[in-house]
């Protein structure tokens, strides 16, 4: 029995390890392949803001035209000019479609991962890992990932450096830290999971939702939406996507905030929405998988 159960504690410490910020900074000495050097004081980016809102925007825009006939309590709140943007916007999409349509079949609707393949260029998905018992990791499932494209979103609760997350925080390896000490709970379980389906209900605007929570469940809207699930590199499996921080501009269109997997512990108005996208470091090809790295500072 004892045997067993040490057995069991060594296989979840081996999967848990890959993500446990301690083990990894405790080993980047012997694996230098895993960092990324960033100079002190640097803002960590590898493509611009303009660069990351431009694509956030595209394929979450895509997203809402896919399910407007689910939005007519949204559009009822919107200004005029969005609202006539949106079916202009979409009459052009039905155009498109209609040159596409097979004879025989007629699909007015697809899936996320059919909407960001439609608009990047490239879908994927969670599946089991290629490391050696690291459980989930993140795969390229179809197209090319372009060095440069946003490939993947870290979903979770928000908390500043001086909010309580202990409780969170316990056997829990989906906490990331940002640069300035702000964390990132991605847990799709536990009191985590509790904790942001707590947070979305209280930001909701009657039909306006500030974020999305269907990343905790298994019909995910948002397709970028399973950074937490990218596991990092080793030696032999040098990094492909490297985390960027992103903080959601005040002029963000509030109709998409729905497709954002991120919402604040404590809501403030005066602080902007901190989001972590990964970004590709080079072309990633269909049916690789995603391995992150871990920056240091450097002077």
């Amino acid at each position: 029995m004892p045997g067993r159960l040490l057995r069991g504690l060594w296989q979840r410490w081996r999967r848990y390890k890959y993500r446990f910020v301690p083990w990894i900074a405790l080993n980047l000495s012997h694996n230098p392949r895993t960092l990324r050097y960033v100079p002190k004081e640097s803002k960590d980016k590898v493509i611009s803001d303009e660069d990351v809102l431009g694509a956030l925007l595209k394929v979450f825009q895509a997203l809402f035209l896919n399910d407007f006939n689910k939005q007519s309590e949204i559009l009822t709140v919107l200004p005029e000019s969005v609202k006539s943007k949106y079916q202009d916007l979409l009459e052009v999409e039905h155009q498109g479609l209609k040159l596409l349509e097979n004879r025989h079949q007629q699909q007015s609707t697809f899936k996320p991962e059919e909407i960001l393949y439609k608009t990047l260029g490239f879908s994927v998905a969670q599946a089991t890992s290629s490391l050696n018992s690291a459980g989930k990791g993140v795969f390229v499932t179809k197209g090319l990932v372009p060095k440069g494209a946003v490939v993947s979103m870290y979903p979770g609760t928000v908390y500043q450096n001086y909010e309580p997350i202990f409780f969170q925080s316990i056997g829990n390896p989906f906490i990331f830290r940002c640069l300035d000490g702000v964390l990132i709970d991605g847990n799709d379980k536990g009191i985590s999971k509790v904790v942001y389906r707590s947070c979305n209900g209280r930001d909701r605007l009657g039909p306006l939702k500030m974020s999305d929570s269907t990343w905790l469940t298994s019909e995910i809207h948002n397709p970028l939406a399973m950074g937490q699930y990218v596991n990092n590199c080793s030696n032999d499996r040098a990094a492909n996507v490297c985390y960027q921080e992103f903080d959601v501009p005040a002029v963000f269109p509030i109709e998409l905030k729905q497709y954002l997997p991120n919402i604040a512990y404590r809501y403030d108005k005066q602080s902007p929405l901190r989001c972590v996208v990964l970004v590709a470091l080079r072309d990633i090809k269909q049916g690789e998988e995603l391995f992150s790295n871990y920056y240091t500072v450097v002077s």
